[in-house]
């Protein structure tokens, strides 16, 4: 039988198992859908997981024990919720039920950090108290459509974005007053206006309403910007582990010329700045890119360069030049990388490629498409905890010649 049709098979046992649970630790865990394992022993979710990830690539090489989480509860520090007009409830905040567009009120979750749940409920007050209409998606009529908030887990720094459906928050002021007095750990305030049909949460169009606009955070030695539409990773402390894990696999002497692909904000690449002679960081968020380059000069980082620009493009403009790579980096999305890229990348032969994936599947089908292609081989791969309680897995992967 198929080896990823097993692994959904079976992940969606466990997914039924958990939802069967007389009393879940989580009063709306059968309606979200989005923590799979909620009520299972954390050493089970490792121990599924670590499964999971051998029976899809140990026949590429050597699958090493999942790196888990110490403490794994509220681990998220970027917090979303949707806000929508219930009858007989008012305006309520949520999340988006499994495939479909019903929100379902939430008041605490396991997974997201706790403050920033605190900071939505008192959103969801105010909004009343303001009489702030919710966004209904159906009539296209209302204001307030989703909250974000991103909090930095080493500075404590505080970002809230409300997004709305017009530019106009009445009582603008008056509203970011009471949101400060209830919460003063709050650091910058942002609208972002996202006023079209779409399931996207952030439009174009944004307003800095308080504070600088941005928040910092430390993140393996290095102090980062994030701005609302950076991608930032999620679990803070897995990330250490993540990105520790992926320079031990590169193995780097402080000669090397390094490629970041799909660099985000820099976070790979200044991190491992100071282990090698040069590093080139791509990204196709331009908003990111322009966080990078910030972070560089933050960091007093002189030998990293960023660049606009599709991973995939890029990296064949470099190979057609002729330049000598020694390390990639990649961390593509969770659709994993492309033909272009990946027909780059054994065109442009660095000695080491470090594989960071998202979504097991896909990072099969990419490892097939490399070692069938080309001389590269497998060496080493280790599956790391980034979202317990959830079916979701990072893998860091180790490719040599």
């Amino acid at each position: 039988m198929d080896k990823k049709r097993v692994y959904r098979r079976e992940a969606g046992k466990e997914k039924d198992a958990g939802e069967k649970q007389k009393k879940s630790l989580c009063p709306v865990s059968g309606k979200c859908g989005g923590c799979q394992f909620v009520d299972m022993p954390y050493k089970a979710q490792l121990k599924r997981k670590q499964k999971q990830v051998e029976l899809l690539l140990k026949e590429y090489g050597k699958v090493k024990p999942i790196i888990g989480m110490e403490e794994p509860a509220h681990y998220r520090n970027k917090v979303h919720a949707v806000f929508a007009f219930q009858k007989g409830r008012g305006i309520v905040s949520g999340i988006y039920q499994e495939k479909s567009h019903r929100v379902v009120p939430v008041e605490s979750c396991l997974l997201e950090d706790q403050k920033a749940g605190e900071i939505i409920q008192s959103v969801r007050e105010l909004a009343k108290s303001f009489k702030l209409k919710a966004y209904d998606e159906d009539s296209g009529y209302g204001l307030l459509r989703h909250v974000l908030v991103r909090v930095g887990h080493v500075t404590g720094e505080i970002m809230v974005v409300l997004v709305l459906g017009s530019p106009i928050l009445p009582s603008k002021k008056n509203f970011v007053n009471e949101l400060c007095k209830l919460h003063t750990e709050i650091t910058t305030i942002l609208i972002n206006v996202n006023n079209k049909r779409t399931s996207m949460v952030l439009g174009d169009k944004e307003q800095v309403i308080y504070g600088k606009g941005y928040i910092e955070d430390e993140l393996c030695g290095r102090r980062f910007k994030i701005s609302a539409k950076s991608f930032y990773q999620v679990n803070s402390v897995q990330t250490e582990a993540l990105y520790a894990k992926a320079a031990e696999y590169a193995q780097l002497t402080g000669k090397e010329t390094v490629v970041d692909a799909y660099c985000g904000i820099g976070t790979i690449a200044l991190a491992v700045a100071g282990q090698a002679g040069k590093v080139i960081g791509v990204e196709l968020n331009k908003d990111a890119v322009r966080d990078a380059v910030t972070n560089a000069k933050v960091n007093q980082i002189k030998n990293a360069d960023f660049y606009q620009n599709d991973a995939g493009r890029f990296l064949t403009q470099m190979a057609d030049a002729g330049e000598k790579v020694d390390v990639v980096f990649m961390d593509p999305p969770r659709s994993g990388s492309t033909e272009e890229f990946l027909n780059a990348l054994i065109r442009i032969r660095p000695k080491r490629i470090v594989y960071i994936s998202c979504e097991p599947e896909t990072l099969a089908r990419d490892l097939k498409y490399l070692t069938g292609k080309s001389s590269y081989r497998v060496q080493e791969i280790t599956p790391v905890d980034m979202f317990p309680f959830t079916g979701n897995i990072e893998t860091v992967c180790l490719l040599g010649n």
